[in-house]
């Protein structure tokens, strides 16, 4: 099973980026996809994720509004649009399957202006 993080870089507050989370090895059918961030000095949180069942969503309060995870079963991809981004989303970015507790490279998002 792999789950490989990509799409992260430089914005500008206020600016977009487009995670993607291109998954071998599983179905999207049998298991909810997460991503998590870790800044410096901070410990790892969640940010969203995206349900096996019915395909619904969920997020924290610090992104709700701001950030849209999505996926595409065909492609066994999940993506995470990052719109109006601050500086305190500065983050490695991770994609992970339930249960939620192995961790690939992930994906570095800096927001600075």
């Amino acid at each position: 099973v792999q789950l490989q993080a990509s799409g992260g870089g430089l914005a500008q507050p206020g600016g977009s980026l487009r995670l993607s989370c291109v998954i071998s090895g599983l179905s999207l059918d049998y298991y909810a996809i997460g991503w998590f961030r870790q800044g410096s000095g901070k410990e790892r949180e969640g940010v969203s994720l995206i349900s096996a069942l019915d395909g619904s969503t969920h997020y924290a309060d610090s992104v709700k509004g701001r950030f849209t995870i999505s996926r595409d079963t065909a492609k066994n991809t999940v993506t995470l649009q990052m719109d109006s981004l601050k500086p305190e989303d500065t983050a490695i970015y991770y994609c992970t399957r339930f249960p939620f507790n192995s961790w690939g490279q992930g994906t570095q998002v800096t927001v600075s202006s």
